[in-house]
C-alpha cells in the first residue's frame, strides 16, 4: 500500500477535531443550562435527576475504553473468537450489580460509594478504600490516554503529544464546565461515534474480504471459531470458565463496585430508572462486543497469507486494528478520521467519567468530612476545582506512562488487582452480616496483598505460549516473500521481560490466567474478612442496619423464613429501613 494513504489527511482531521468541538459544546451547554442550580449534588450527581436512557450508553461509552475498541479486534485476531464469550461474563455481572449492590447503594442515599464502608463499618476502612480507588484510576486512566495515542501515532502518524494534550484538556473543559449531566450526555454522543466508527470498518472489511460467509470460512480454517474451550485449567489464558467466571469477578470489581459506575446509577431518578440503564447497558455492551469480534475476525480474514505483526509492519498487538483500518480506509478521505474518534470516543468517556468520580469521592470523603459547613457555592467551585486537579493527573500520567516502557502493561492489570479486593470488601458489608470493621480490613489488606503478589510476579515471569495458546499466523502471501519452507510461524513476542523461569511459582502460580486476578484478590478477601470476625467476635445485630445488607437469600423467593433469619445473623430482616446520610 502506498505510504501516503498511512498517514492522516486534512479531512480526517477535520472528522476527528468534530469530536473534540461537540463534546465541548455539550460542555459548555450544561454550564449555560445549569448555572442557577450551582450546587454540589447538581453538579456531582446531576440532582438526581437523570434518566435511564442516557445514563445506559454513558456506562457502555466509558465501560468501552479505546483499549477495548483498539485491543478486542487484536485478541480476537492473535487468539480466536472467544473473546465473545465476554458476553456471558457481562450479563452476570449486569444482573448482580442490578439486583444485589445497586439496591444497597441506591437506597442509602450516599454520593461515594465508599461513604457505604464509613457506615457498615468504619471510617478507616472508608479512607483506605478511597485511597487505593484513587490511585488506580489515576494510573489506570493515564494509560488508556497514552496507549491508544501511541498505537494510532505509530501506525497513522497521528501526533501524539497533541492528542494526549486535547483529551486532557477538553475533557477537562466539559467535567468543570457542565458536571455529570455533561459527562453522561457527552459519553452518549460518543457512544453513537464508536458505534458508526465500528460498522464503518465492518462494511468496508466485508466488501475487501469478500462478504460475511467468505470472512467466516477463513476463520474457521485459520481456527479462529474454535470458541467453546472447557478446560478448566486456571493456568490457560481465555477458556470458556476463565472468561465466564474469571471476567465475571474482574468487571464486578468495575462495575458493581466502582465508584464512577454507580455514581451515575444513583444520580437517575428512582432505583427503577437505575436499574433500566443498566440492563439497556447490556445491549451496548454486547452491540460492542460483537462488532469489536467481528472486526478482528475480518482483519485475520484480510491478512490471512501475510500478517503484519510477523511480518513486522507493526511493532505491538495494539498496532493492528489501526493498521488495518488504514488498509481499508486510507483511499477514502475523511473516513480513517472516523475510526480513530471511534477510538479516542472510547478514550474521551472514561476519562471523563473518572475526573469526575475522583472528583466526587475526593469532596465527599476527605473535604466534606474536613468542612461539613460550606455553603452551597463554595461546595459547587471547590468540586469544579477538583475536576481540573483530577484533568493535570489524569493527563500528567498518561505522559509519564510514555517513560515506563514494559510498566505500562502492569498499570493496565492494576485495575484488576485492585477491582477484586474492593469487591470482596464490599461484599463483605452487603452479603455477610455478621461482620465486622477488623475483619473488612483485615480481608482488604490480605486480599490487596495476594492479587499484587500474583500479579506483579506474572509480570516479571509471564506466561508462555503453553499458557497463552497464540494461534498460528503466515506471512508466505507477503511481497517478497520467496522462501521455499513454510512460513505459518508463531509471531514474536514483544514482551520486554524474561520468559518464565522454570520455577514452581512462575509455572502454578504466576501463569494463572490473568483473568483470574481479581477473583484471587475476592476470595482472599472475603475468607480472611470472615475468619478475622469468628475470631474476634461477631457483630453485633443491633447494631447493624438493615437498609447497609442484602444476603443473598433474599434473591430467591423460595427460601424458608428459617433461612432468611439464618443468613440475616440476627439482624432484624422484617424492617424495610432506609438510610439517611447527608446530601452536601
Amino acid at each position: 500500500m502506498d505510504n501516503e494513504l498511512r498517514t492522516f489527511q486534512i479531512w480526517d482531521y477535520v472528522v476527528f477535531s468534530c469530536l473534540f468541538v461537540v463534546s465541548s459544546g455539550i460542555g459548555i451547554f450544561f454550564a449555560v443550562k445549569e448555572r442557577k442550580n450551582a450546587t454540589s449534588k447538581e453538579f456531582l450527581v446531576g440532582g438526581r435527576q437523570m434518566t435511564c436512557g442516557p445514563v445506559a450508553l454513558s456506562l457502555t461509552a466509558s465501560f468501552m475504553s479505546a483499549v477495548t475498541v483498539l485491543g478486542a479486534p487484536s485478541d480476537v485476531y492473535r487468539f480466536g473468537a472467544s473473546f465473545v464469550i465476554f458476553g456471558v461474563a457481562y450479563t452476570a455481572v449486569v444482573i448482580f450489580t442490578a439486583e444485589v449492590f445497586l439496591p444497597v447503594f441506591y437506597r442509602s442515599g450516599i454520593t461515594s460509594t465508599y461513604e457505604y464502608l464509613e457506615l457498615r463499618f468504619c471510617k478507616g476502612v472508608r479512607i483506605a478504600a478511597t485511597i487505593i480507588y484513587m490511585i488506580q484510576t489515576i494510573l489506570y486512566t493515564g494509560v488508556v490516554v497514552f496507549a491508544p495515542a501511541l498505537a494510532l501515532n505509530q501506525v497513522t502518524g497521528f501526533n501524539l503529544w497533541g492528542s494526549i494534550f486535547a483529551t486532557g484538556i477538553v475533557c477537562t473543559f466539559y467535567c468543570t464546565l457542565g458536571g455529570l449531566k455533561a459527562v453522561v450526555w457527552t459519553d452518549a454522543f460518543q457512544m453513537v461515534v464508536m458505534v458508526v466508527g465500528f460498522l464503518t470498518v465492518l462494511v468496508q472489511g466485508a466488501s475487501q474480504t469478500g462478504g460475511v460467509m467468505a470472512v467466516w470460512q477463513t476463520a474457521v480454517k485459520g481456527q479462529r471459531m474454535d470458541v467453546f474451550d472447557f478446560d478448566p485449567d486456571p493456568l490457560r489464558r481465555h477458556t470458556f470458565w476463565t472468561i465466564s467466571i474469571g471476567g465475571t469477578f474482574t468487571w464486578l470489581g468495575v462495575y458493581a463496585v466502582n465508584q464512577s459506575t454507580i455514581q451515575r446509577c444513583i444520580a437517575c431518578k428512582t432505583e427503577t430508572h437505575a436499574r433500566l440503564a443498566l440492563y439497556f447497558n447490556l445491549l451496548g455492551l454486547l452491540v460492542i462486543l460483537v462488532c469489536a469480534v467481528l472486526s478482528g475476525l475480518m482483519m485475520y480474514a484480510f491478512y490471512e497469507s501475510c500478517d503484519p505483526w510477523t511480518g513486522r509492519s507493526v511493532q505491538a498487538p495494539d498496532q493492528l486494528m489501526p493498521y488495518f483500518v488504514m488498509d481499508i480506509l486510507g483511499p477514502y478521505p475523511g473516513l480513517p478520521g472516523l475510526f480513530v474518534a471511534c477510538a479516542f470516543s472510547g478514550t474521551l468517556s472514561t476519562v471523563a467519567a473518572s475526573i469526575n468520580a475522583l472528583a466526587t469521592v475526593t469532596y465527599e470523603d476527605f473535604v466534606g468530612q474536613c468542612c461539613p459547613n460550606i455553603s452551597n457555592q463554595a461546595a459547587s467551585w471547590i468540586s469544579k476545582g477538583l475536576c481540573i486537579v483530577f484533568g493535570i493527573s489524569c493527563t500528567s500520567m498518561a505522559i509519564a506512562a510514555s517513560y515506563m516502557g514494559g510498566i505500562v502493561q502492569a498499570a493496565l492489570s492494576i485495575h484488576g488487582m485492585c477491582g477484586g479486593p474492593m469487591l470482596g470488601v464490599f461484599s463483605l458489608g452487603i452479603l455477610f452480616p455478621c461482620t465486622t470493621s477488623k475483619g473488612a480490613a483485615g480481608g482488604l489488606i490480605l486480599g490487596i496483598a495476594l492479587s499484587f503478589w500474583v500479579g506483579i510476579g506474572a509480570f516479571f515471569h509471564p506466561a508462555g505460549p503453553l499458557s497463552t495458546h497464540p494461534l498460528h499466523l503466515s506471512v508466505e502471501g507477503c511481497p517478497g516473500n520467496t522462501s521455499a519452507i513454510n512460513t505459518t510461524i508463531t509471531p514474536f513476542t514483544d514482551s520486554t521481560v524474561s520468559p518464565t523461569s522454570g520455577s514452581v511459582l512462575a509455572e502454578s502460580w504466576y501463569s494463572i490466567s490473568y483473568l483470574y486476578y481479581s477473583a484471587v484478590g475476592f476470595i482472599s478477601t472475603v475468607i480472611a474478612g470472615l475468619v478475622i470476625t469468628f475470631l474476634t467476635g461477631c457483630a453485633d445485630a443491633k447494631e447493624v442496619k438493615p437498609g447497609l445488607i442484602r444476603p443473598v437469600c433474599d434473591l430467591f423467593c423460595f427460601c424458608s423464613k428459617r433461612l432468611r433469619k439464618l443468613c440475616w445473623c440476627g439482624v432484624d430482616h422484617e424492617k424495610n429501613t432506609l438510610i439517611g446520610t447527608s446530601d452536601s
